[in-house]
């Protein structure tokens, strides 16, 4: 059903975005915009699937009305206070994935680490930001101008509205506990079996030979750059979806019962923001539960809880 690159919008959609009022024909989008008729209405389509338009009959016309996503309501608001602003140019490309990371001021080699590009293509986006006026830089650090801050806002409304048409679209119940600007981690009562979507949580843990009680609810990551949940992004996936001591406790298990690179974790802790909570489990392995926290079990506890599951720890 739904498209590919589905988190870029391309420069004619943005165009219409900033252009339609509530009401227009497409004909009458045409001609302010000075494109044919049937290419405008691909672009609508493209739009329309993603929620952020949508069309109503009026007779043998059909009109044109923005959605009340908030992204639309941030991107013309933008729009209409700086109209000497090409942004429809400005934010193709890889640019709305760069704003997606300016969340507080950084450098490109961040930006970069965070949303997965070279260097060159960060760069390349910033300089045509702050050729306008947009971005500003201080001792390599670059931050939004003014009110152009809100540009960040539009990046995150937008991927987490894409997020959801992406989730309902298969699991209309759905929750999602955790995004980022491609991927996100979601709750369901029901079963995906749509492609990208990549099952996780305590159902996943049966992949490498660990079998628990199971609740109602079914977790999953949707990602088009995975082909499985690996052992470091589960341990991660699971303290997301509950950190408390027994799902501390099944990570701890998985961690010492398959084999994980400490630095593929770690790294992966860093992504979704769990870096310290990585830490104190394999501070506890190492120490054999020499670790002061309430939330981690005690030793001889996590003993009998491995010697059950017959995952052997370390001596």
């Amino acid at each position: 059903m739904f498209l590919l690159c589905y988190t870029v919008l391309r420069s004619i959609e943005l165009k219409v975005l900033a252009a339609v009022e509530r009401g227009d024909t497409i004909s009458e989008l045409a001609t302010k915009l000075d494109y044919s008729e049937s290419y405008l209405s691909r672009a609508i389509t493209e739009l329309v699937e993603k929620g952020l338009v949508y069309t109503q009959r009026d007779g043998r016309r059909k009109r044109v009305v923005p959605s009340d996503a908030r992204a639309v309501e941030v991107y013309q608001d933008l729009v209409r206070q700086h109209s000497h602003i090409g942004f429809p140019t400005l934010l193709t490309g890889k640019a709305i994935e760069v704003l997606y990371y300016l969340d507080q001021p950084r450098t490109v080699a961040d930006v970069a680490d965070r949303s997965d590009n070279y260097r060159n293509t960060v760069n390349r986006v910033f300089k045509r930001l702050r050729d306008r006026g947009l971005v500003g830089t201080d001792d390599g650090y670059y931050d939004f101008n003014g009110d152009f801050d809100r540009l960040y806002e539009f990046a995150r409304e937008l991927a987490h509205h894409l997020h959801r048409q992406r989730l309902e679209a298969v699991a209309p119940n759905g929750t999602i506990l955790w995004e980022d600007h491609d991927e996100f981690l979601a709750q369901t009562e029901t079963e995906i079996e749509a492609d990208q979507f990549h099952e996780t949580g305590l159902a996943r843990f049966a992949a490498f030979d660990l079998l628990f009680l199971l609740t109602r609810d079914r977790y999953y990551l949707y990602s088009e750059d995975v082909e499985t949940v690996s052992p470091a992004e589960l341990c991660c996936h699971t303290l997301l979806i509950d950190d408390d001591t027994r799902h501390r406790s099944y990570c701890l298990l998985l961690l010492s019962h398959v084999e994980v690179d400490e630095s593929d974790l770690q790294e992966r802790a860093a992504k979704y923001g769990l870096e310290d909570e990585i830490d104190a489990l394999l501070r506890y392995l190492e120490t054999q539960g020499a670790v002061d926290d309430d939330r981690l079990p005690e030793w001889d506890e996590f003993q009998e809880l491995a010697a059950d599951y017959e995952v052997r720890l370390p001596k």
